[in-house]
């Protein structure tokens, strides 16, 4: 091989030759460094788009088995999913598909950017090394927002909740109204909007996902007749379940469990349904309406707790001394004065008045 050491031929802007010699070089290597990135580019995000999309409409069951399964009789049934499942399928899919599709345009742009620096000559060691310690730096400041985003990608990948879900997050309750990877907007019963970082959320309790449970508290005399409430109690069950709206909420009949606490001054006893995902509450306030009907149709009173109140009254040794002997009360009296108040329950009625007695001693 014979490498020769003269200098290359200056360029000459009249002729071809130079032009081409001038284009196969750099300029080829630019375009063609550009034309590869952004072919892998359109790949990519089109690849990304194709799948997630896929997911959210729910057509990714495109296997053997799953399109056999499809052609039996039963199988519509198992492969339609619920339009809560399927609203929170494709808002996962969608912010997902949206992330990865904005991280790979990032990374495929850096590294396009870089090989055409390189190929014009300037040296990139730099720029990566420089690079380097921006990341560090930024790992260390931004640890919260990093936090943050991972926090909210893996829950948008474990679908832990979603609009619409009701959820507690310690000390806060209420609705979902909007789900992004750095924070969650949660609408509480007073109407105040919290914005809560996905980094700071150490457990969640989900109200509204899969199923729920309606539970109906009610007290009950001591000396009632269990028999017969317990079948009140299955009858009013009965009317929710026949009830053409409520009725559609239940995904199983409602059920009287037996004595859950017994004390001196009453008896209680549950009633509970398994329902459909946010319809525990309109479910309960049914079965409550229907409880109070049957117990009052029958006559069955609610409990009431007895409390004794002593009411002590007492005068001064002056007033005494002025008053006449007979008139005068005693110089101290204690009166046990019963009370009545309802049992804290579900199910209750008005509580009696306080009646007040005092006893006064005439000399």
């Amino acid at each position: 091989m014979i490498i020769s050491d003269d200098p290359p031929a200056p360029f000459d802007p009249g002729s071809v030759d130079s032009w081409l010699e001038w284009f196969v070089g750099t300029p080829l290597r630019l375009l063609l460094t550009l034309t590869v990135g952004l072919v892998v580019l359109f790949v990519l995000r089109r690849l990304i788009k194709t799948v997630s999309d896929h997911i959210a409409d729910g057509t990714l069951m495109n296997r053997r088995g799953l399109r056999e399964l499809g052609a039996a009789d039963l199988g519509p049934a198992f492969l339609r999913p619920s339009p809560v499942v399927a609203a929170r399928r494709m808002q996962r899919a969608r912010t997902i598909g949206s992330v990865l599709r904005s991280t790979t345009t990032l990374v495929v742009g850096a590294i396009v950017v870089l090989m055409m620096l390189s190929d014009i000559g300037v040296n990139i060691m730099p720029l990566v090394a420089s690079a380097g310690v921006v990341g560090v730096a930024l790992g260390f400041g931004a640890q919260s927002l990093v936090k943050d985003f991972l926090s909210g990608t893996f829950m948008l990948l474990e679908d832990q909740y979603g609009v619409g879900d009701t959820v507690t997050f310690g000390a806060v309750s209420g609705t979902i109204e909007a789900v992004a990877l750095r924070v969650t907007k949660v609408r509480d019963i007073d109407g105040t909007l919290w914005y809560i970082r996905n980094g700071e959320i150490t457990s969640v309790g989900n109200r509204t996902q899969g199923w729920a449970r309606a539970v109906v508290d009610v007290h009950l005399r001591f000396d009632t007749n269990i028999g017969e409430v317990r079948r009140l109690l299955e009858r009013a069950g009965e009317t929710v379940k026949n009830d053409p709206v409520i009725g559609t909420y239940l995904q199983e009949d409602p059920e009287v469990i037996g004595i859950e606490a017994l004390t001196a001054e009453s008896v209680l006893m549950k009633v509970r349904a398994k329902t459909d995902p946010a319809m525990q509450w309109s479910v309960a306030r049914a079965l409550r309406e229907a409880v109070r009907e049957e117990l009052e149709a029958a006559g069955v009173s609610l409990a009431a707790s007895q409390q004794t109140v002593l009411i002590n009254k007492r005068e001064s040794a002056e007033t005494t001394a002025t008053q006449p002997s007979s008139s005068g009360s005693s110089g101290s009296s204690g009166t046990a004065v019963p009370v009545a108040s309802q049992v804290d329950g579900s199910v209750g009625a008005t509580p009696t008045p306080v009646e007040e007695a005092t006893d006064v001693q005439r000399h």
